[in-house]
């Protein structure tokens, strides 16, 4: 009797893509309520439009390449994409380009290339720079924490902002607005204002900006729960976060009058965030061991670089993206010797 055996492998570990993805979603939710507490009710609203519009892009976009999309939607890494999204835009966005946003990720960077596992590109990231390259205004409209304005947004006020484009405020959206730690200091330092006088403004606390350094804080616990977990390496959050830090605090003791403390890259934007829940991504991300040290550095040395000179104050996303570009690349050149192998002789 013949008894028909399977290709291997054999075993089945926990970490199948369904549970890894739930662990990463898991992860960011101490990040998240750090956002609604600062930023108000139009967080969680994003979330719910950017986990519909993944939901039913990717359905669509499943069925009409003749597959079944239960397994596609079930596996989470659309809801994924959509989280990242949500809480890299600002709060009020309205409705339609979250929206735009998120189809743009699923439909055109993820599922066009073929899926997951297919696409070059951070689908996240993607649909992030399509947004910000094509309504810079609305992108770089923050509200202020509720920490500065002393007033926090409301679930109707949030709705009526998001759907209907009124302000959250008597006054306007001029009461509750106002410029991020990043583009609050760039516009500082382009009027010869030196960074003892800049961080004289109510907007900065320890580190960073008020409200926005506990949020980094935050999301940084969750890293730390995905590196415990074995969801994520070390390697490329630490080399990124290690290089921003180590070019920051060389221009910081070459100039501390024009370049911040290195701190206040990591907790006054997206650097921690991207670190660990967004250049990890294993499908975009570098995967050889010296490679990923090397895509990791290279992506905190781009965001240090778009920052100071570039012309966007948060550099993460087009850092990750161009390192995606070069991740094939890195790859080939960092492969590790194979066992037995021996060194070529000169001859």
């Amino acid at each position: 009797m013949e008894f028909p055996v399977a290709s291997s492998p054999h075993l089945r570990g926990d970490n199948d893509v369904q549970r890894v993805m739930g662990q990463v979603l898991l992860a960011l939710l101490p990040g998240i309520a750090a956002l609604w507490w600062y930023f108000g009710w139009g967080v969680i609203v994003n979330l719910g439009l950017a986990t519909a519009t993944a939901v039913l892009s990717e359905w669509v976009a499943v069925r009409l390449r003749g597959r079944d999309p239960r397994p596609v939607i079930a596996d989470l890494s659309g809801i994924l994409t959509a989280w990242l999204l949500a809480v890299a835009v600002p709060p009020l966005l309205p409705w339609w380009q979250t929206v735009l946003g998120t189809f743009f990720a699923i439909v055109v960077a993820k599922q066009l290339f073929g899926g997951l596992g297919y696409n070059p590109f951070n689908p996240a990231m993607a649909g992030y720079a399509l947004l910000l390259i094509s309504f810079p205004a609305d992108m770089t409209r923050w509200l202020e924490p509720s920490v500065l304005s002393g007033h926090a947004v409301s679930l109707g006020e949030a709705l009526d902002a998001i759907f209907r484009g009124l302000p959250p405020h008597p006054a306007g959206w001029d009461a509750v607005t106002g410029a991020t730690p990043l583009d609050h200091m760039r516009t500082e330092l382009s009027r010869d204002h030196l960074i003892g006088e800049i961080r004289r403004s109510p907007v900065w606390g320890d580190f960073g900006g008020r409200g926005w350094e506990w949020v980094a804080n935050w999301f940084g616990l969750g890293g730390l729960f995905l590196l415990w977990r074995g969801v994520i390496g070390w390697r490329i959050p630490v080399a990124m976060l290690g290089s921003l830090l180590l070019v920051a605090g060389a221009f910081w003791v070459i100039d501390s009058d024009i370049h911040p403390f290195p701190a206040f890259h990591l907790f006054s934007g997206a650097a921690v965030l991207g670190a660990f829940f967004i250049a990890t991504d294993p499908v975009t991300a570098a995967t050889t061991p010296r490679g990923q040290l090397i895509y990791g550095a290279l992506i905190g040395l781009l965001v240090f670089v778009i920052r100071t000179w570039g012309g966007y104050p948060d550099a993460v996303a087009f850092s990750v993206l161009l390192m995606n570009m070069a991740a094939p690349t890195i790859d080939h050149y960092t492969q590790p010797r194979v066992f037995g192998e021996r060194e070529p002789k000169d001859d």
